[in-house]
């Protein structure tokens, strides 16, 4: 079971950036923690999340 941004899913063996897009996110426009450790957009790609990682994504929303 992995948790993303509080929420227990089963993940486990997927690629990051597939997940990412799949839930709708922009992958410029995020931030991605990943067991408390930020993971640059260029290796978004090459993550595979693993049972039990936390993963918190932060999505810029801009504003006036």
């Amino acid at each position: 079971m992995v948790k993303i941004n509080g929420e227990d899913k089963e993940l486990a063996g997927r690629k990051l950036l597939e997940y990412l897009l799949e839930a709708g996110f922009e992958p410029e426009r995020v931030v991605v923690e990943r067991n408390l450790e930020i993971i640059p957009k260029d290796r978004l790609g090459d993550i595979l999340i693993q049972d039990e990682d936390v993963i918190e994504v932060l999505n810029f929303v801009g504003g006036g």
